[in-house]
């Protein structure tokens, strides 16, 4: 069971993947059994948890990184395209947000769509010169509802709806 537990936890913690994966997998693993509400709160938390850890030090140290590395040989092309994307998807999200830029950061992060969730978020967030508290805040909360849709579709309720519909 406890290694159950790390494999979901670390699982959140892989970039592109997060928690939009780790539920999905802890639900194959007998984490979540719809019977069960305590222990799908507990496997819940554990996925928030690993999902969450890397959000300060990215927003601390990866701007840094790309920008120390962009001159570098080996991987100054991969940080130099990291730093412009990153910069034009926050300018662009930034544009389109207005004064809305903690919202637009929340909904970004909390709908599971591929590309999207708490590792781009807290870069862009970087990248854009967010208040770190407003970034780690909007990440928290885009995580619980990203959470939230992950748990509905891998436990079947968005099926059950559709198939009564």
């Amino acid at each position: 069971m406890l290694k159950s537990y790390l494999t979901v936890f670390f699982v959140s913690m892989v970039p592109l993947i997060e928690l939009r994966g780790a539920i999905p997998i802890a639900t194959a693993l007998s984490l979540m059994p719809p019977d069960n509400i305590p222990q799908i709160i507990l496997t819940y938390a554990v996925c928030i948890l690993g999902n969450m850890i890397p959000v300060p030090i990215i927003y601390l140290f990866a701007r840094r990184f790309l920008e120390w590395g962009q001159d570098k040989k080996l991987i100054g092309g991969m940080c130099t395209f990291f730093l412009i994307k990153g910069k034009k998807g926050g300018e662009k999200l930034q544009q389109k947000a207005g004064r809305g830029l903690f919202f637009a950061l929340f909904l970004f992060v909390g709908i599971p769509l591929p590309g999207t969730g708490a590792w781009t978020g807290t870069l862009a967030a970087s990248l854009l010169d967010m208040n770190f508290k407003e970034t780690v805040i909007a990440c928290v909360l885009g995580v619980l509802l990203a959470g939230i849709i992950m748990l509905l579709l891998s436990m079947g309720v968005f099926g059950a709806v559709t198939a009564a519909v």
